[in-house]
C-alpha cells in the first residue's frame, strides 16, 4: 500500500464512523420528564372503570348508562372534557361515527370514535395520533350480550390514550397531537376506517399513528416472561404503492424503508435512550401472522401507522367467555394485566408523540451517484429545520449507523461514499436538538420522480 492510498484508508474509515449507531444524541429534559409523569395505578384505575361497563361489544347499543358500549363512549369523552379542563381547555373532542354492515355487523350500525385533539402552536397541520380500540369481546363475536371484559384487548390501549392525554396535555408541541379511542376493531377494522376517513377529509398530514392493541400483559400464555420488550409491528412496502413504485423498490431498494418501518427505528431509538432496560422488538410485518388491527385502514389510506403490541400474548386471556377448565383461567380479566408494564409501553408512547411533535417533519429526499464513487443526497427545505443530517447504512443493518451533518444546506456530497453499496436517508433537526425519523430517498429515476428535488448546488 502506497503512503497516499493509506491516507485515502484511513480517511474513508474515519468518515464511516462519523456517527453511532443510534440517532437523537441530544438529550431532552422534557421527555425524561413526560416519561416520569406516566403511572400505573392512573392506568389501573382507567382499566378498573372500563371492566366494570360488563361489556363494550360494539352492537352492545347505547340505552344504558352503566352497561354497554355507548355508556362506555359518553365516560371516554367524559374523561377527555375533564383532561381538558386541567390543560385550560387545549383539547377539541370530536364524535366522528360512520354506518357499516359486514360479516359481524349484519344490520346497519353505527360506529364511533371519540377523538381528542391537542392543535400544534406552529405546525398544526402536521399529525401524531395514538390510538387504542374501546371494543370488547368474547367468545363468540357476535355476542354482544353476555360479559366480555376487555381488560389487555383493548382496555390497555385505551388506558394508555387517555393517560397520554393526560401527561402529554399539560405541554405545548409545534405539531398536533390526537388521542383517539376507536369502537368496531373486532367486528372489521371499522374504528381504524373512520380515524382514516376523519384524517382525510380533514387534510391531515399524519407522520404516524401508533396503533396500540394488547399492550398490557407481561406473562404469555406459554409460561414466558416478558416485561422488557414490547414489538413494534411495520409494514414494509407501503399499501398505495403504484407499479411503477414497486418495480422502482424491487431494482434499487427500500423494500425495508417505508416510512412506517422508518418510524419503527424512531420509536426504538427513543426507548433506547430513555427508557434503559426496556427495549422495542421491531417486527418487519403489517401486524401478528394472519391477524389485524385498526392500523390497516389507516395504512390502507396512505397513512403510516405501526401495531404496538405487548412482547408476550396470552392467548387464554384473549378472545374469551371468563371461565376455569382443566385448571386454566380463561378470559380477558383485570388481574391478566402487569401495570408496571402497561406503564412503560404507555411512557414509549409519550416520549415517542412528544419527541416527533417537537422535532420537524422528516425531509422528502432524493439522491443521485450513478456510476461515481460519491453520493449525493438532497431534499425539499422543512419548515422549522434548523439543519439536516445524512444517514446511511449497510443493506443488511437493520439501524442507522453513519451520519453526517449538513448543516442548513438542502444537499450533501459524501465523498467516498458509493451509491451501490449502502442505504440512504435523512433526517431534519430542529434548533434544539429535536430529531426527525429518517425518510428514504425518493427514487431519482422513474419512481416518484416528479417528488424527488433535484440536487442543489453542494457548498
Amino acid at each position: 500500500m502506497t503512503r497516499s492510498s493509506g491516507k485515502f484508508a484511513l480517511a474513508l474509515t474515519a468518515l464511516l464512523c462519523t456517527w453511532p449507531a443510534v440517532a437523537q444524541d441530544n438529550d431532552h429534559q422534557l421527555l425524561h420528564d413526560i416519561a416520569s409523569d406516566v403511572t400505573p395505578d392512573a392506568l389501573r384505575a382507567t382499566i378498573t372503570r372500563l371492566v366494570a361497563f360488563g361489556t363494550r361489544h360494539s352492537l352492545s347499543g347505547n340505552t344504558s348508562k352503566t352497561r354497554g358500549i355507548g355508556a362506555a363512549q359518553i365516560w371516554v369523552k367524559a374523561r377527555f372534557v375533564q383532561i381538558s379542563g386541567a390543560c385550560g381547555n387545549c383539547l377539541e373532542i370530536d364524535t366522528p361515527a360512520e354506518n357499516f354492515t359486514g360479516s359481524r355487523v349484519p344490520v346497519s350500525t353505527q360506529f364511533l370514535d371519540v377523538l381528542a385533539i391537542q392543535r400544534g402552536t406552529s405546525d398544526p397541520d402536521r399529525v401524531i395520533i395514538i390510538a387504542g380500540h374501546l371494543d370488547s369481546r368474547n367468545t363468540d363475536p357476535m355476542d354482544a350480550v353476555h360479559d366480555a371484559p376487555g381488560a389487555d384487548d383493548d382496555g390497555s390501549g385505551t388506558a394508555a390514550v387517555l393517560e397520554a392525554a393526560r401527561v402529554l396535555s399539560k405541554h405545548k408541541f409545534p405539531a398536533t397531537l390526537v388521542y383517539a379511542v376507536l369502537t368496531g376493531e373486532e367486528q372489521g377494522l371499522y374504528g381504524g376506517t373512520v380515524l382514516a376517513h376523519y384524517a382525510r377529509d380533514h387534510h391531515w398530514n399524519v407522520e404516524v399513528d401508533l396503533n396500540n392493541d394488547i399492550i398490557g400483559n407481561s406473562h404469555g400464555g406459554d409460561g414466558t416472561v416478558d416485561a422488557n420488550h414490547v414489538r413494534v409491528f411495520s409494514e414494509g412496502t407501503r399499501d398505495l404503492e403504484t407499479e411503477a413504485e414497486a418495480r422502482g423498490i424491487r431494482y434499487n431498494g427500500g423494500e425495508i424503508d417505508s416510512p412506517s418501518r422508518n418510524l419503527a427505528r424512531f420509536i426504538a431509538v427513543t426507548g433506547e435512550n430513555y427508557l434503559p432496560g426496556f427495549d422495542v422488538r421491531m417486527i418487519y410485518r403489517t401486524d401478528r401472522y394472519g391477524r389485524g388491527g385498526d392500523q390497516v385502514p389507516v395504512l390502507a389510506a396512505g397513512f403510516p401507522a405501526v401495531r404496538i403490541t405487548e412482547a408476550a400474548e396470552n392467548y387464554t386471556r384473549e378472545h374469551q367467555n371468563v371461565r376455569s377448565e382443566n385448571g386454566i383461567d380463561y378470559g380477558d380479566v383485570l388481574d391478566g394485566v402487569d401495570f408496571f408494564y402497561l406503564a412503560q409501553v404507555t411512557r414509549l408512547n409519550a416520549i415517542t408523540m412528544a419527541a416527533l411533535a417537537m422535532a420537524p417533519a422528516p425531509p422528502t429526499v432524493g439522491i443521485t451517484g450513478a456510476v461515481t464513487y460519491d453520493t449525493t443526497l438532497s431534499w425539499l427545505p422543512v419548515p422549522g429545520a434548523a439543519s439536516y443530517r445524512a444517514w446511511w447504512r449497510d443493506s443488511l443493518d437493520p439501524n442507522w449507523t453513519h451520519g453526517q451533518m449538513a448543516g442548513d444546506a438542502a444537499a450533501i456530497k459524501l465523498e467516498h461514499v458509493n451509491i451501490d453499496d449502502w442505504l440512504f436517508g435523512v433526517s431534519s433537526l430542529s434548533a434544539d436538538g429535536y430529531e426527525s425519523p429518517v425518510a428514504f430517498p425518493v427514487s431519482s429515476g422513474a419512481v416518484g420522480a416528479n417528488l424527488a428535488p433535484k440536487p442543489a448546488p453542494v457548498k
